[in-house]
């Protein structure tokens, strides 16, 4: 057991609370612009199957929605609980995206009701279509406006800070900060891209486990193909993530690429181990790629880690989660590509069970590279709650028994992870889609 600290235990509880929020709020982004997707090309096709899979997607996505909820109050209550010091200096400026977000999940909840309910209920398809609409916009609302809380503790501004107090607030301008571009269309790209990576795992464990019927078939299909494009985009967006870091918070860049000191056409450092002398082993090492990266300049000098305090840099660690993060990236790229390759020179191969295995490792590796993501995000901010303003024991409580509070929602989160996963299961173990297939549009069990 660790000595009692209100800050390290606010610290922990915080992490984990996010963490776990994560897993459901990435699938609440991205899965509904899987079903409008999928019912989408259903109405253009006129293919039923596309048009049940926007359906038994709609109905899990109503079980993530519910955990998200759950989870994403006690975020907020624990930002006013854990982090008082925190928001009683910034909380005037975050007020408004924190507002903002709320009313985007309103404003998609409501949709979602509404398009859940009138499934048949117009004569034309296309009409409960545009309902669906609103839920990808408000989910990726949702998901920009409070990415934008995150970017403004990297990179604060908005306001005059006098005497240890923000005074003269613009919210607006703190809202769009440098950092914002950047981080908010990575978060929202790689919730696409994880969501259709998830989504496709499960038509790839059916494909491994001999199901070839059609409805799966169209499933990986829809899936691999939005999972490349997601994939391309999450590339080049991560490419200006490097160039941000490297003109906003370039300690954050040099710790995660031990990078330590300022040189000239600055090779990346892959994996590897770090002795107490700075010295780098058993790494793979690029030339000029930490350049490119940074500058898009082979010749460009990077700053080195030594040029800061060591008491303003984070821990050196952020580097496996900067590889891992990345690697998985570069993974969820190559199987989609591979799979639409084979699918068009070689479509023999294209349910190939070592490819479909490939794809079902994509999924959890999906989610596992959002919080690698997160994680570095967080740490590599650190010493700092509030970047160069507020270090983070200072925004933390004071306040006994944070260590119960940890323990209460660490069962709280067993809890709902075990049901969701056991209500996700049943829903669709009891009623298989070959025979809702078959229950609604008749026999089509066609390998097309």
């Amino acid at each position: 057991m660790i000595d009692y600290d209100p800050a390290t235990y606010s610290r922990i509880l915080t992490g984990l609370t996010l963490g776990f929020h994560i897993i459901f709020a990435s699938i609440g982004v991205g899965v509904p612009l899987m079903i409008a997707l999928a019912e989408w090309t259903g109405l253009r096709k006129r293919d039923p199957h596309y048009t049940l899979l926007a359906r038994r997607w709609a109905r899990g996505f109503v079980i993530t929605v519910a955990v998200g909820v759950v989870t994403g109050t006690s975020i907020g209550l624990q930002l006013s609980l854990l982090w008082p010091n925190f928001m009683e200096l910034a909380g005037q400026t975050i007020s408004l995206p924190l507002f903002m977000e709320t009313f985007a999940f309103f404003f998609e909840a409501i949709f979602l009701g509404i398009y859940l309910y009138t499934w048949d209920r117009f004569k034309s398809g296309w009409r409960h279509f545009l309902l669906v609409i609103p839920v990808v916009i408000g989910a990726s609302l949702s998901a920009f406006f409070i990415t934008t809380v995150n970017s403004f503790m990297n990179q604060p501004q908005g306001f005059e800070l006098v005497n240890g107090v923000l005074t003269d607030i613009n919210p607006l301008v703190a809202m769009f900060n440098p950092a914002t571009p950047t981080k908010t269309a990575h978060v929202i790209i790689t919730c696409y891209l994880a969501s259709a990576f998830v989504l496709g795992a499960i038509a790839a464990t059916k494909m491994i486990r001999g199901n070839r019927h059609a409805y799966h078939k169209k499933a990986l299909h829809l899936t691999m193909v939005s999972a490349f494009v997601f994939a391309a985009a999450t590339a080049a967006i991560g490419d200006l993530s490097g160039k941000y870091l490297a003109e906003y918070q370039p300690e954050k860049l040099a710790a995660a690429e031990w990078h330590f000191e300022t040189e000239e056409q600055a090779p990346l450092i892959v994996g590897g181990f770090l002795a107490d002398n700075q010295e780098v082993t058993g790494a793979l090492e690029i030339p000029y790629a930490l350049s490119i990266l940074a500058h898009s300049n082979p010749n460009e000098e990077v700053i080195g880690l030594n040029e800061f305090p060591e008491s303003d840099t984070p821990p050196l660690y952020i580097h496996y989660l900067f590889d891992g993060m990345v690697g998985i990236g570069i993974y969820l790229l190559a199987i989609s590509f591979m799979y639409l390759l084979i699918r068009r020179i070689k479509p023999a191969w294209q349910y190939n069970k070592w490819l479909m295995r490939g794809i079902v490792a994509g999924g959890p590796l999906g989610i596992l590279a959002i919080e690698f993501g997160w994680v570095f995000a967080e740490v590599g901010r650190q010493p700092w709650i509030l970047h160069q303003i507020m270090r983070t024991p200072e925004g933390a409580t004071t306040a006994e028994h944070v260590d119960i509070m940890l323990y209460l929602f660490i069962a709280l989160y067993i809890a709902l992870g075990v049901t969701a996963t056991v209500v996700l299961r049943r829903m669709f173990k009891e009623n298989p889609a070959a025979h809702e297939l078959e229950q609604r549009y008749g026999d089509r069990r066609d390998d097309k």
